[in-house]
């Protein structure tokens, strides 16, 4: 029997706190891993006194998009191929296999393991030999597959297990290390004045461009298919209400990050000498030591170790989910068997060899990625405005491979491959030195799309205009 609707939004009654709690804290919990930890405390060491533009381009970078992006996906249907294929089928499944490739066992899941044992295990115990690395990586990740290998539990094994832990030590983290260091205010007042790299001259870019690399805006395609399917198994119906839901716990997710980073932020403004660190990593510890003592660096390791648990859980859970859908006659449970252990050999071996190599894959996919999302909630929101208003397709397609083919040229010339004739055709654009030269080329191949689609639309309804006066004189 299916639940009773509620008026909101069409979700079953009893959902609304209970159920999207859970899927919003699921999702924060595999947004936040350990880069997510180290970034904002950086930035909030070197923006100094223009924190406040760069920590705003730091949460639209890595919670806007995000939030954005898991909403593409429920608008779209269940998975980043959804989202992707209106640009054709093939580009869709392709562009999803590397998304999941690429935040999962190739890249994104061995990561977590790697920096669990150097972040958290190494620092508190002394262990460096390749075999401890090996003996941590297989318990890691034996844990992490249990903990994916029923998908329906998931949710309440992320969501009402382990995320309240890693909150409840996120906010311990923060409030005795902003309160204690801020009674220095002379060190504070240092902190403010002192502005390095490019915060110094373009700050809001800058702190944009570091929540990019959080990757999150790429992993919510992925992660998009855990809270789409948790709805559907807690009966909410395909179409508005899965949307509405989505909706809802990603908000709820995005604002819980946005907080954490800003009390993280706040870590790198107050800490003692604050300019003399040069990884995030070091400053935590070290603000964890000055709040907390020896046990503070504990609750450090607890944090990172649990923040790249959650964030394993939801990577193996959402690549097994997709992978079943796209080859459906490979069970879920052995997909996620696969990637595990794949994870484990990659964890094991080092990461630097797989950077080089994960790294400009990633670097090509962000730029189509925000298109996607930017192109298919534009699209919804003309939908829901303008009556009549046609789907696009032009306007989608042309877009996103506008961003596919500009990053293919930015990777070409990122390799040196055709460089003399590469080079000028990437550079000339502005925002080009920031990474970001793909925006303007996107944007007006959307601009060319939206009227072509407006030209065809037209023709299609003269079109059938002429063919109901034809059609008339037949009829009477």
């Amino acid at each position: 029997m299916r639940p009773s609707p509620s008026k909101l939004g069409g979700l079953p009654r009893g959902l609304l706190i209970s159920g999207l709690l859970a899927t919003a804290l699921t999702l924060f919990s595999m947004f936040f891993g350990a880069g997510n930890l180290i970034f904002p405390p950086m930035l909030g060491a070197q923006a100094g006194a223009n924190f406040p533009a760069a920590i705003a381009g730091f949460l639209i970078g890595a919670v806007l998009l995000p939030v954005a992006s898991v909403i593409a996906v429920a608008v779209s249907g269940t998975d980043a191929r959804d989202v992707a294929s209106r640009a054709g089928t093939k580009f869709g499944a392709a562009f999803a296999v590397l998304c999941y490739l690429s935040i999962g066992a190739f890249y994104g899941l061995p990561r977590t393991g790697a920096v669990s044992f150097s972040t958290a295990i190494q620092p508190l115990t002394g262990w460096s030999s390749g075999g401890a690395a090996v003996g941590f990586n297989a318990a890691f990740f034996a844990v992490a597959v249990v903990l994916a290998y029923n998908p329906r539990q998931v949710v309440n094994r992320l969501g009402k297990a382990l995320t309240p832990v890693l909150l409840v030590l996120l906010v311990l983290l923060v409030w005795r290390s902003v309160s204690g260091n801020a009674t220095d205010r002379e060190a504070e007042q240092a902190a403010a004045d002192v502005v390095t790299g490019a915060y110094a001259s373009h700050p809001l870019s800058a702190g944009l461009l570091e929540g990019y690399m959080t990757m999150d805006s790429v992993a919510a395609l992925a992660f998009g298919i855990i809270v789409v399917s948790s709805l559907k198994y807690r009966g909410v119906r395909e179409g508005r209400p899965v949307v509405y839901g989505a909706a809802i716990a990603a908000t709820i997710a995005g604002a819980l990050l946005a907080f954490i980073y800003l009390g993280l932020g706040l870590i790198g403004r107050t800490i003692p000498n604050s300019g003399t660190y040069n990884n995030g990593a070091a400053l935590l510890s070290d603000a964890a030591g000055y709040a907390l003592g020896r046990p503070g660096r504990v609750v450090l390791g607890l944090i990172v170790v649990l923040a790249c648990l959650t964030t394993a859980v939801g990577l193996l859970a959402a690549s097994g989910q997709f992978f079943h859908r796209l080859v459906p006659q490979v069970s879920y449970h052995v997909w996620v068997l696969i990637f595990g252990a794949t994870s484990f050999g990659v964890a094991s071996l080092g990461l630097r060899t797989v950077l080089r190599v994960a790294a400009p894959l990633i670097a090509f996919l962000y730029p189509v990625a925000i298109t996607v999302v930017v192109v298919t909630l534009l699209d919804a929101l003309l939908r829901a405005v303008l009556p009549g208003y046609r789907r696009l397709q032009w306007g989608f397609t042309l877009p996103v491979w506008a961003a596919a083919i500009w990053s293919a040229l930015v990777l070409l010339e990122g390799f040196s491959w055709g460089n003399p004739l590469v080079a000028p055709l990437v550079n000339w654009v502005p925002l080009a030195s920031a990474g970001l030269g793909w925006i303007l080329p996107v944007c007006l191949a959307l601009l060319g799309g939206m009227i072509a689609d407006a030209v065809v639309g037209r023709s299609v309804i003269r079109g059938d205009n002429r063919q109901g006066k034809l059609l008339r004189p037949s009829q009477g």
